[in-house]
């Protein structure tokens, strides 16, 4: 059988914490099955269209997007989509007859999962976030298996007997770069304090806004700056791009880089972001999206903070409270150390394997 050839789909796309994941868990499942052949199923303009190339691996498009809360326009194509993507997801399914499909949430999965259920094609859903977004619950019930990162996760779903407790899988190449490296793919001091601060692919206003006051004021203390905008706060990139001891742009596509050269990471808390936290052992100081379905960010962020790994500070109070609590993590060389260690401590570097062999035992 493991010299037989494997094919495999995987559906993520919209943000980085649906794509990553997957890219880790397909890299995992080359290590253990080189011959196997991949397609990832996504939508254009999203970060998967960049992002997925890069890393090697052939994508299709569907045409598909969430269903805003808000009254929107938008929403009104949406039954139409929905139509549309299921009929494309199963021309894909018979083109290229994969032996197990994988989703890792998000809207991209709904139609492709549920079509590959219809199928019967054995199928896999990875669901990182404490609170599973709605396209997981409507498949838990449909999927062959569903691998979960947290035990409140299983709370949320109707089907018990196909859940896993697994992690979020990471990069391997995470921890490969020597902070040495790292300063010097920024063009960065090494002698100098570094602090990344990045609020997801498509950025964080508040966080934006508090570290464009902080990287024109460096009394006190010497720092540089990583800093990743996000796509929706390019003018800002732009502006701030002369700044003195800060690198910064819209996204970073070689982010193990920044986790290198960081001794201070300052982002939101969503499950992937904190899976590479603690896989690296990295002390952070975490600002949750307030507006996470049944604020999931905060309960992730209280994980670390319980165990010792991490800062927590509330979006309503990143302005008035982000330069003191900076400041203080800086000037504390043994409470850094202690945080490093407890958030290695938290660290799964192992769940991408764990998930490759389980997916394969599962695949036909």
């Amino acid at each position: 059988m493991s010299n037989e050839k494997l094919k495999i789909l995987i559906a993520a796309g919209g943000t980085g914490g649906h794509v990553f994941p997957a890219i880790a868990i397909a890299d995992e499942i080359k290590k253990l099955r080189p011959n196997a052949e991949f397609l990832f199923v996504g939508t254009k303009g999203k970060i998967e269209s960049r992002v997925v190339p890069q890393r090697g691996y052939v994508l299709a498009s569907i045409w598909i997007s969430g269903f805003h809360r808000s009254l929107r326009i938008e929403n009104l194509l949406f039954p139409i989509k929905v139509c549309v993507s299921l009929v494309q997801s199963f021309f894909l399914m018979k083109k290229f007859q994969p032996g197990i499909v994988i989703g890792t949430g998000g809207y991209v999965c709904g139609p492709v999962l549920y079509v590959a259920s219809m199928l019967g094609i054995p199928t896999a859903v990875h669901e990182s976030n404490s609170f599973p977004g709605i396209t997981t619950r409507m498949l838990s019930t449909r999927a062959t298996r569903i691998f979960t990162a947290f035990d409140a996760t299983a709370g949320w779903l109707k089907r018990k007997d196909n859940i896993e407790l697994s992690g979020t899988p990471t990069r391997d190449v995470l921890g490969t770069v020597s902070r040495e490296d790292g300063i010097k793919f920024f063009n960065l001091d090494p002698s100098k304090k570094t602090v990344f601060v990045f609020g997801g692919s498509l950025g964080a206003a508040s966080i934006n806004e508090a570290i464009k006051s902080l990287v024109h004021d460096v009394s006190g203390f010497t720092i540089q700056w990583i800093w990743q905008t996000g796509k929706t706060d390019a003018a800002l990139a732009k502006e701030m791009a002369a700044i003195k001891n800060c690198w910064v742009n819209t996204f970073i596509d070689k982010i193990e880089n920044a986790y290198a050269a960081a001794d201070l990471v300052v982002c939101r808390a969503g499950a992937t972001t904190l899976a590479e936290l603690t896989r690296l052992g990295k002390t952070s100081i975490l600002i949750p999206y307030p507006h996470a379905a049944a604020d999931h960010q905060t309960f992730n962020a209280q994980t670390l903070v319980n165990a010792g790994a991490a800062v927590m500070i509330a979006d309503r109070d990143v302005k008035m409270k982000l330069k003191d609590v900076i400041h203080s993590l800086l000037n504390d060389d043994k409470k850094c150390r202690q945080m490093n260690e407890a958030s290695l401590a938290l660290g799964k570097p192992n769940a991408g394997r764990e998930i490759a062999q389980r997916i394969l035992e599962l695949a036909r």
